[in-house]
């Protein structure tokens, strides 16, 4: 599905990890060394469906269920976290390719911005520190932020309140069925850019469905 449409909003709602930065396969191979020494051995089937877009601490309940464990799911978030944030110690995720050019673009067209991720704040940090994007994103709600993350829609529902936005004034931008329907469920509308990792996901719900953030700002944002 794909379409061209004006963009009629104050404000973008960027996703993180497969929107903005590409992150998923380094998460895919720190879950599959989290879960090594416990005998699993993680497929990219397995977590592109199951994992892709889902809070850390929602993965690893899914693995212990899955998989048999019993090891205490906790237990296992807290091994991954700590894993990834010895890794953007060592340097921040790279960007999705047209992530500069699109803030650029929001800038210039006077949209403002927030990011809304189920991942971590320090990440978001590192990516707004490292990529000069701080003064820009006005508003962060991560993983940290809330009880309920992604799929829910309290992390949305948090940036409406947080920039005095209402639904119909903003657009999401998502990578996932389950960030999808986060932000269907709190009412905004939501376009989609899947990644290798989330191709075979349902984005049925979405208002549109591109195949980069150049091709979404060159339908929506470049009118």
């Amino acid at each position: 599905m794909q379409h061209k449409q004006a963009l009629d909003v104050q404000a973008v709602l960027f996703d993180h990890d497969g929107t903005l930065i590409n992150s998923e396969a380094v998460h895919f191979a720190l879950w599959q060394e989290t879960l090594r020494p416990h005998n699993v051995e993680l497929t990219d089937a397995y977590y592109n469906q199951t994992m892709a877009g889902v809070p850390t601490t929602q993965n690893g309940i899914d693995v212990v269920n899955d998989f048999g464990l019993t090891i205490d799911p906790a237990e296992l978030a807290s091994t991954k976290a700590s894993l990834t944030e010895a890794h953007l110690r060592k340097q921040p995720f790279p960007l999705m390719p047209g992530a500069e050019e699109t803030f650029a673009l929001c800038r210039k067209l006077g949209l403002r911005t927030a990011i809304v991720t189920g991942g971590s704040r320090f990440s978001v940090e590192r990516t707004l520190e490292s990529y000069g994007f701080a003064d820009i994103v006005e508003c962060v709600v991560a993983v940290d932020d809330v009880v309920n993350s992604k799929p829910a829609p309290d992390c949305y529902l948090m940036a409406l309140e947080q920039m005095q936005l209402t639904a119909s004034q903003v657009v999401a931008v998502e990578d996932t069925e389950h960030g999808l329907a986060s932000a269907v469920a709190a009412g905004i509308r939501c376009v989609t850019i899947p990644t290798q990792q989330s191709a075979g996901h349902d984005f049925s719900a979405a208002s549109a469905v591109y195949t980069s953030l150049s091709e979404w700002t060159a339908n929506e944002l470049n009118r």
